[in-house]
């Protein structure tokens, strides 16, 4: 018998109100997630933050639209006056327009589903939307609100105590160096939009995607390249051949490479050393992505032009904190006008956001630690399993010595894993007793089939389940991001679920 106790669909993952997760316990519910069924929407009290607009936010868009009379009109509310510009400027031959009322700027135009669903993936792609503490703030003043929910926050400043956690690991990095933003994929689309304007002057605007990376960081490569799509996508990430043939036929029109070490989420970890060499001797610009295993385990900044992370998880380990952290080497060619250039498009942390992460940082190192003991004990439990076909993590065989080449120590294995099943998905799924729900880096253990949930659109079509399989990626994988819980309890659980799925009684 597991110690987890299911947790109901919609259920807030933690139970604060500014919780980054949520509970999605069946394959149905995820479906219903994806579909937008009402009898599974109307039960979601809340969602990671930049695909969920957050209920604050929803009650404050509410009331300030009312305010300002816009009926029927749909209102985005956004993290600043500069994304509502540009999001206006996304939204060519459309009626939308500028909006701004208490303190808040946002968007409104005509509430058609098409405009309203491009709309909504720009924000989401460059971490636009208004903080969910903002929205609380503004409901209390306005009076719809008897005060904020309490929680610890750090008293002092932020910014300095949350530079003084994070900067030692950034060896050589000065305060200046770094930009703290209101999510990782702010600092990843800040970092992108820097290098491609600066390196566009040189006549250089091809990128290249070195292996699976998270939707969003695919979707800023996608979309806003000049022209649209002018990347290219290098699957594997072992393939020195490959990039050394692009870089050869390309190199002078690449502008910039961007990988994560390792990846997500077949925690896949490329030659960093010959990565930056062969970037470097090209005049690309590199950018590398911590976040899978955080820059508690690995050491990137000595190969990077710029460091993008999410400090979503980890950092903010109690998982109600939506914050990024972009740091440039100063070492490297353009590390001056980098510097100029993201600090100038960054969107910063709200306030509140600040002191709430920065309240947090001091545990992180030890909740980190406990995290990785767990991946390590658990994904050697799971390869022992005859109902599990793989299992990938950075010790998996394939890329373990490019991991250990970055990783701070023997015991810095990252945060995540991710295995494969031969029994059936759905069962295993929906039997598990263990939190299930977005995002990961949390004390609390989370698992998800993560390909239905980030890209549903590819495991229901043909065509997307080749663009998957062309990536050696198993559209019924299953991504664990253990949490601080009892390493025992956790294998219980998935030992459990393993059992039903395969017809044997659970323990």
């Amino acid at each position: 018998m597991t110690a987890f106790s299911p947790l109901p669909l919609g259920r807030r993952i933690p139970d604060l109100p500014h919780a980054v997760s949520c509970s999605i316990p069946t394959l149905h519910d995820l479906r219903g997630y994806e579909e937008k069924w009402p009898e599974t929407m109307s039960r979601m009290c809340s969602g990671y933050p930049r695909f969920v607009v957050h209920p604050m936010a929803r009650k404050l868009g509410t009331c300030l639209s009312a305010r300002a009379g816009l009926g029927r009109r749909r209102l985005w509310l956004t993290c600043s006056g500069r994304v509502a510009q540009a999001l206006v400027a996304y939204l060519p031959g459309s009626d939308a327009r500028l909006f701004y009322s208490e303190g808040v700027s946002g968007v409104d135009h005509a509430d058609e589903p098409e405009l309203s669903a491009r709309a909504k993936t720009f924000l989401q792609h460059t971490g636009g939307f208004l903080s969910s503490r903002e929205a609380e703030d503004v409901l209390v003043r306005l009076g719809e609100l008897p005060g904020a929910e309490p929680e610890a926050g750090f008293a002092g400043d932020a910014s300095a105590e949350s530079w003084r956690q994070l900067g030692p690991l950034f060896d050589g990095a000065g305060r200046e160096d770094a930009f703290f933003t209101n999510s990782g994929i702010n600092a990843v689309y800040s970092a992108f939009r820097t290098v491609d304007e600066l390196q566009a002057q040189r006549g250089r605007h091809l990128w290249v995607q070195l292996g699976w990376l998270y939707l969003d960081t695919i979707a800023i490569l996608r979309k806003f390249t000049r022209p649209a799509g002018s990347g290219i996508v290098v699957r594997d990430v072992g393939d020195r051949a490959c990039l050394e043939r692009l870089f050869a036929e390309q190199g002078p029109r690449i502008a910039g490479l961007i990988a994560e070490v390792p990846t997500n989420p077949l925690i896949q970890t490329p030659d960093v050393r010959f990565v930056a060499d062969l970037a470097r001797r090209h005049g690309a610009r590199l950018l590398l992505d911590p976040s899978v295993a955080s820059a508690y385990s690995v050491d990137l900044l000595q190969h990077a032009d710029i460091v993008v992370a999410s400090l979503t998880k980890f950092s903010a380990h109690e998982g109600d904190v939506i914050a990024g952290l972009a740091v440039v080497n100063r070492a490297g060619p353009d590390a001056d006008a980098l510097r100029r250039r993201l600090g100038a498009v960054v969107e910063p942390l709200y306030p509140r956001d600040f002191a709430r992460l920065a309240a947090q940082l001091g545990r992180a190192p030890a909740a980190t630690a406990r995290i990785q003991k767990n991946v390590a004990t658990i994904a050697a439990f799971l390869e022992s399993r005859p109902e599990v076909s793989a299992v990938h993590w950075s010790g998996s065989a394939r890329t373990r010595a490019a991991y250990a080449a970055v990783a701070r120590g023997p015991e810095c294995v990252g945060g995540m894993l991710s295995f494969e099943l031969k029994v059936p998905m759905q069962a295993f799924f929906d039997a598990v007793r263990l939190p299930k729900g977005p995002s990961f880096g949390m004390c609390h253990t989370l698992l998800c089939p993560f390909i239905w949930m980030a890209h549903y659109d590819l495991v229901t079509s043909p065509e997307g389940r080749e663009e998957l399989a062309a990536s050696g990626i198993n559209p019924d994988l299953m991504r664990l991001s253990p949490g601080t819980e009892s390493t025992e309890d956790i294998i219980a659980a998935l030992a459990e679920a393993l059992d039903l799925a395969s017809g044997r009684r659970g323990a």
